[in-house]
């Protein structure tokens, strides 16, 4: 797979050493493109939790195979078909209520390992663990993970989709200005059974040009808790603004002296 998205798989351990640095993954050097043990392939659990949550918050369809336990394939030979059976790895999909993936692995350094996924009540956690002795304590400790952070966490609920935030200026459409509304309703991880208080800034940018589309962004929405970004939204213009024509422009024009005179 690696030789042909990138030629050879030393490019593509470049591309994956590139995708690591733009994803903020600092403890992570690739040196081949299959993850076994070899001299300076390195990572960290926090950067498999980067990294597991840029796969599954871009492309959520990897969970329509993830969270399946069993299957079986038909293998077509000269002798006709052939079906072998496949058995999940992952031994969470059936041992831990709502666990939905993600990926064993194990090598004789990295020992036992695990990103796993699962989520509750619309809340989603990745639980990493790193080099644990023997399968058992991978799961287990897993498990220990998830629920700690259902638990002691929960989901507080921001604005909703299609609030309207603000206006901003039409630069030559047919509607001087347009209002911005939350393009996605955002939902900030608090701790359980405290009372915590959840600041919101809006960020307009100064213009936008006609002609504009529905759903373009025109600003963001930063939620912070004691000073610390806590999530951010984008703010969307809600309807498609055309671009004004020359009399457009005229009849503004004519109205704004009409005012003044």
């Amino acid at each position: 797979m690696a030789e042909f998205v990138a030629g050879s798989e030393e490019a593509f351990v470049q591309q994956m050493n590139k995708k690591a640095e733009e994803l903020g993954m600092k403890d992570t050097l690739f040196k081949n493109s299959c993850g076994l043990d070899a001299e300076g392939h390195l990572t960290s659990a926090y950067d498999i939790a980067l990294m597991s949550r840029e796969l599954i918050t871009k492309y959520p369809e990897v969970f329509e195979y993830t969270k399946v336990r069993l299957d079986t394939i038909i293998h077509k030979t000269k002798r006709g078909e052939e079906s072998f059976g496949l058995t999940n790895t992952n031994k969470l999909i059936r041992n831990y209520s709502g666990a939905t993936g993600l990926k064993t692995g194990s090598t004789g350094e990295a020992l036992y390992c695990i990103s796993a996924t699962a989520e509750k009540d619309g809340m989603s956690l990745i639980a990493i663990v790193l080099g644990a002795p023997d399968p058992t304590t991978r799961f287990g400790s897993a498990m220990k993970l998830f629920d700690y952070g259902y638990a002691n966490f929960a989901l507080a609920s921001q604005e909703e989709e299609g609030t309207p935030m603000g206006n901003i200026t039409v630069y030559k459409g047919k509607e001087e200005s347009s209002p911005v509304v939350i393009k996605d309703q955002q939902h900030v991880l608090v701790p359980k059974g405290k009372n915590i208080v959840i600041d919101s800034e809006v960020k307009l940018d100064a213009f936008v040009n006609a002609p504009t589309a529905k759903g373009d962004k025109a600003g963001e929405i930063i939620y912070t808790h004691d000073g610390n970004e806590v999530g951010r939204g984008d703010l969307v213009i809600p309807t498609d603004i055309e671009k004004a024509e020359v009399q457009d422009i005229m009849k503004r024009v004519f109205s704004r002296w009409m005012v003044k005179a």
